[in-house]
């Protein structure tokens, strides 16, 4: 096992989950050297890590295992020992009783820190799209099965990654309050703790169904709000990049001024909720057989930042390669630390690691050769 980071409260925690176990750098408020241990978990596919201030700090990891299957994992040392949950997410026996041979988790792709008012809730997305919750800080999960009985459930499709749920936004004001996102089903929200589950996807386009406005259906990559602002929502969609800006009620496409209406990864401003980044990607003409050509637009590797929720957006391309470059970045690939300027990191799917530590106005290359890159997330270590 790899050993753990020497790190201080207050310095910036990256986690980088791979195909091949995960990463954790660590570094000052500087971000110009860092710390880089691993890998963990060396034998699975790591889709998620995330990082829980709460009780003094926890890391959980979302690892699927080939043999083993998929696992919650955490660690209270950052990284020095790591635990299994003793009761990882696996559907209720109620959900087993409604299809003949029962469903089982395959994947699990998500983990989210519930309020601070509920410190020992974590919530967990899973394949296939199903959301499971832990009071106990991931050690023991229970299904919420609202989502996985959903009435419309026998009508829901995959996409190509699969029938997953990949993204939460938690109201942090209202713990009975949430949004969901799912590939290939849309947004649907709650405001009874996951006990009711509606459809939250108007205007939002699916060009690849007979009907490209449904109710559900939609494919959103990645789902996001700030949390000062919970009632705007942005979403990088298979189909555009939209703003909500009344809880999911409706949607805006504030598309118009990039290159591509598809990508994958989102990412919002750590002090300004009206900044996001988004790395659109190419498509294939006339077809959509694969989802795409899955590199970034025209082989130059542009983050576009728009600084007024969409309205507009500027390419950023200083440190970024813009020739050849024909890199892929994943839904969970980006994220954005607490300081100020704000630092943006970037995973690709060949092992590259870029950030910058200005708002996005210069880049620069933190780590190469890491295995595929799955998820970055990044916290404030405490």
């Amino acid at each position: 096992m790899a050993p753990g980071l020497t790190a201080r409260p207050g310095d910036v925690l990256l986690m980088v989950g791979t195909r091949k176990g995960s990463f954790l750098l660590s570094s000052d408020s500087s971000r110009q050297s860092w710390q880089v241990q691993g890998p963990y978990s060396a034998g699975g596919d790591v889709f998620h890590l995330t990082y829980d201030p709460r009780n003094g700090g926890r890391i959980l990891s979302a690892t699927n295992y080939m043999i083993w299957g998929p696992q919650i994992e955490f660690s209270d040392d950052l990284g020095q020992t790591w635990k299994q949950a003793e009761g990882p997410p696996r559907f209720s026996e109620e959900a087993g009783e409604a299809e003949e041979a029962g469903p089982t988790v395959s994947r699990l792709w998500h983990l989210e820190p519930g309020l601070s008012s509920e410190p020992g809730v974590v919530f967990a997305g899973a394949e296939p799209a199903s959301l499971f919750k832990s009071q106990d800080g991931g050690n023991n999960w229970q299904e919420l099965a609202g989502i996985s009985q959903h009435p419309t459930r026998a009508q829901w499709q995959p996409g190509l990654g699969g029938l997953c749920l990949h993204s939460m936004v938690l109201d942090p004001q209202n713990p009975d309050r949430m949004w969901v996102g799912m590939s290939a089903v849309g947004v649907f929200g709650t405001e009874d703790g996951g006990k009711s589950w509606h459809p939250r996807n108007s205007g939002v386009r699916a060009d690849f169904a007979p009907d490209p406005l449904p109710e559900f259906g939609q494919c959103p990559h990645k789902v996001l709000a700030h949390p000062s602002r919970i009632d705007t929502l942005y979403q990088q969609n298979h189909c555009g990049v939209y703003r909500s800006d009344n809880g999911g009620q409706d949607w805006r496409d504030i598309t118009e001024g990039l290159p591509s209406r598809f990508g994958f990864v989102l990412g919002i401003h750590s002090q300004d909720p009206d900044t996001i980044y988004v790395l659109p990607e190419d498509q294939v003409q006339g077809t959509d057989v694969g989802g795409g050509l899955r590199y970034v637009t025209e082989a130059k590797f542009r983050v576009y930042r728009s600084r007024d929720a969409g309205e507009s957006w500027e390419a950023l391309t200083n440190g970024l390669p813009q020739q050849d470059a024909y890199l892929h970045s994943l839904r969970e690939g980006m994220a954005t630390d607490h300081l100020d300027p704000c630092g943006i990191y970037l995973g690709t799917t060949t092992g590259q690691l870029f950030y910058s530590r200005n708002d996005g106005d210069s880049w620069e290359l933190l780590l190469e050769h890491l295995p595929p890159i799955n998820s970055v997330e990044c916290s404030a270590i405490v």
